[in-house]
């Protein structure tokens, strides 16, 4: 392969890389839409259903929101069934956060078939192609999260 068909080869990972960034970004704006909440609260929801639960102070920190954002954010998820606000067993002082079974119903209806999707790509791969298609995502994820602490300063 002469040089210029590896650097337009680059150049066109670097573009689908983009271009995926834009369609993921596209879903999960549309799937704020179909569940009625805003993109913080959809990420809250994406926090949480990793999670299984977390305390305020730990959503806050993961969104990296103030307290007050929080308080909002879970009164609205909370008034639209999306999640629940309980006392913590160990601290009542303290709540745990837990999506609903609506919220778990409703984000397998819009996430589960692009997880399935995304699962059957995968298998196509083999062992060592998925090594380095991991080791790129990772290293892809590494520089967002560098570039946004370098944006936010």
């Amino acid at each position: 392969m002469s040089s210029e068909e590896a650097k337009a080869l680059r150049d066109e990972l670097a573009d689908q890389a983009r271009a995926l960034q834009t369609a993921v970004d596209a879903v999960d704006a549309a799937a704020a839409e179909r569940l009625g909440v805003n993109r913080t609260d959809l990420a809250c929801l994406d926090v949480l259903m990793q999670r299984g639960s977390a305390a305020p102070t730990e959503l806050g920190a993961a969104l990296k929101l103030t307290t007050g954002s929080v308080t909002t954010m879970l009164d609205r998820l909370v008034r639209t069934g999306y999640v629940t606000r309980a006392p913590d067993p160990a601290d009542r002082r303290k709540a745990v956060i837990q999506p609903t079974e609506q919220a778990r119903r409703r984000l397998l209806e819009i996430y589960g078939p692009l997880a399935e999707e995304g699962r059957r790509m995968i298998d196509r791969y083999s062992v060592d192609e998925v090594k380095l298609l991991l080791d790129f995502m990772r290293a892809s994820r590494e520089a967002q999260e560098h570039h946004m602490a370098r944006i936010r300063g």
